[in-house]
């Protein structure tokens, strides 16, 4: 096994085997005040009932088991065995099916082809990113929509952030940068970005000095799905003006924390 992929493998086992069932919030994670790219790839794609979605990098699978809650046929890989045996545990906790296995993104394996391809903060862990882009390409239908989403590498605060969390990332993860979405945009000519997250990040700073949250002891990104518009009346503001003013301006928006990609396969 590549080395990467034996580091990889092993976190994301000792993650899944340390996670209880009832601990993951399957609705939370898309109908949270803060869940703003889920909530956007969710009005973007419509009605899921009867789609067939591939995803890859499904990690604990609450996307996969949200999905299928939808109406969706499911099938949801990762490269960590453990992460796959959870995703079953989570599907049959929350009444429905998915088919899971383990592999990896840069050479799945996978006959038939699907309507969506879906990889949540997936690209940035790959060591080969163009052996993935191909794959997704090739497994999806014509017409068929590859729907990605991955933190930005060039935000200080946010790299600040990823340096003292570093027991819980892995060590080799690589934020997206312009060349990374020009390579998308290569396999997936004419895609959608949309950018998440600026002034915004005032939630993740509001944790460390103020509730005194260690990046280390707490996720911070699993976090703000416990929050509900009654704690976030002042960091609504601040999310409207990042999606409807700042996160426009084309040398701004690099500088938030993640970027949904959204492409038709032509």
């Amino acid at each position: 096994m590549n080395p990467i992929h034996a580091k990889e493998t092993s976190f994301h086992n000792n993650w899944a085997e340390a996670t209880e069932v009832t601990a993951v919030r399957v609705k939370a994670a898309f109908e949270a005040p803060t869940a703003v790219e889920l909530k956007y790839i969710l009005k973007e794609v419509g009605a899921l009932a009867g789609k067939q979605i591939l995803e890859v990098g499904a990690g604990l699978g609450e996307a996969s088991v949200y999905f299928a809650l939808q109406g969706a046929e499911v099938v949801a890989t990762d490269l960590s065995p453990a992460m796959c045996v959870f995703q079953q545990k989570l599907a049959a906790h929350h009444g429905v099916k998915i088919t899971s296995f383990a592999g990896s993104a840069e050479t799945l394996e996978l006959d038939g082809t699907f309507d969506i391809v879906y990889a949540a903060n997936l690209i940035h862990h790959l060591v080969d990113k163009t052996a993935f882009l191909e794959a997704a390409r090739r497994l999806l239908k014509p017409g068929g929509l590859f729907i990605s989403w991955d933190p930005v590498r060039y935000n200080p605060v946010i790299n600040l952030y990823r340096k003292m969390a570093n027991k819980v990332r892995t060590e080799d993860e690589a934020p997206l940068g312009r060349n990374d979405i020009r390579e998308i945009e290569h396999y997936f000519p004419g895609c959608r970005l949309k950018f998440f997250w600026l002034l915004s990040q005032s939630l993740f700073i509001k944790y460390f000095i103020l509730n005194r949250h260690h990046p280390n002891s707490v996720r911070f990104w699993k976090k703000i799905y416990e929050e509900t518009d009654s704690t976030l009346w002042w960091w609504h503001p601040l999310s409207w003006a990042d999606n409807q003013l700042i996160l426009k301006l084309p040398g701004l928006r690099w500088l938030a924390w993640n970027v949904v990609v959204i492409a038709r396969k032509l």
